[in-house]
């Protein structure tokens, strides 16, 4: 059982990584083509890329007697839930790329690990103490990072603030589904219905060109291959031996591999108010974590 915890958060951290990167070549990739285009190829690569590793393990299974039949039902409801939460939280933290930096993004992201305890109270599960004083240190490093001299939110950081609440609800899915549906599968299944409601988006709202998704190719494959394809099939596969709230708090490690990403490659800074508004903010995802007696 210890291996499989010690597995599980090697995994975790892994996928906290690579989403952190993630964030520098999502705002790179806005340089070319729209949110939902961009979101639409990405998560289109994502799924296609699983289908081989998908045969090989059903050829595996069938040869060792362990091929188990997939449930179509409980298949079909699992990918349209988790990939609608999957959508709302990447389109919403997609547009607000466009008007916040990487580093920004990756630490109000980080929010939902604060969100995930407070979200778990509908579901009749306990919130102590400490989780209520990581939301106000969590707030209050939000102010800090986020909100001008006008004392106005800025709009990209809003919303990538309404985006964590949808990878808290994620989070959260995937804890309740993961363990029912083999974990590969259902990782495309989600990631093939975010592709189909990001391309309904494209047709309504932006014009793609070939030229645009071309020049945008490295972050775009960076975001399908990487962040998509390995690292949400990661977290679906170390989520079922993690618990919700556990799982979130190594996830949120990402925050800080982004404003690292960022620094490095896009030569971002924060203000001394903005640092010390990073720090509170991961205080408060640390100490929403702590188990209270």
């Amino acid at each position: 059982m210890q291996s499989k915890n010690i597995k599980a958060d090697v995994l975790l951290l892994i996928t906290a990584m690579i989403w952190g990167a993630a964030f520098v070549a999502q705002r790179v990739g806005m340089d070319y083509v729209g949110p939902f285009t961009f979101n639409a190829v990405r998560f289109a690569l994502g799924a296609f890329a699983l289908l081989p590793l998908i045969y090989r393990l059903d050829s595996e299974k069938k040869k060792d007697g362990t091929y188990k039949k997939l449930d179509m039902n409980q298949f079909f409801k699992g990918s349209i839930i988790a990939g609608s939460a999957l959508f709302l939280g990447s389109t919403l933290q997609q547009w607000g790329l466009v008007y916040t930096t990487a580093g920004n993004a990756g630490f109000i992201t980080g929010m939902y690990v604060v969100f995930v305890p407070i979200m778990g109270l509908f579901f009749k599960q306990k919130t102590g103490l400490p989780t209520w004083v990581g939301v106000v240190l969590a707030v209050v490093g939000m102010y800090l990072l986020s909100v001008n001299e006008g004392f106005n939110i800025a709009f990209g950081d809003l919303l990538v603030l309404i985006s964590a609440f949808f990878w808290a609800g994620h989070v959260i899915v995937i804890s309740l589904i993961s363990s029912r549906i083999d974990p590969i599968k259902f990782a495309s299944g989600q990631f093939v219905v975010c592709s189909i409601f990001s391309f309904i988006g494209v047709f309504m709202v932006e014009e793609v060109t070939l030229s645009g998704i071309y020049a945008g190719a490295i972050p775009i494959l960076y975001g399908g291959l990487m962040s998509v394809g390995v690292a949400y099939t990661l977290q679906v596969i170390a989520q079922q031996d993690a618990k919700p709230a556990h799982a979130a708090i190594i996830l949120s490690l990402e925050s800080v591999f982004a404003a690292v990403a960022g620094w490095l490659l896009l030569g971002e800074t924060l203000t001394i108010q903005g640092l010390f508004g990073c720090g509170l903010m991961l205080c408060g995802m640390l100490v929403s974590q702590i188990k209270s007696k």
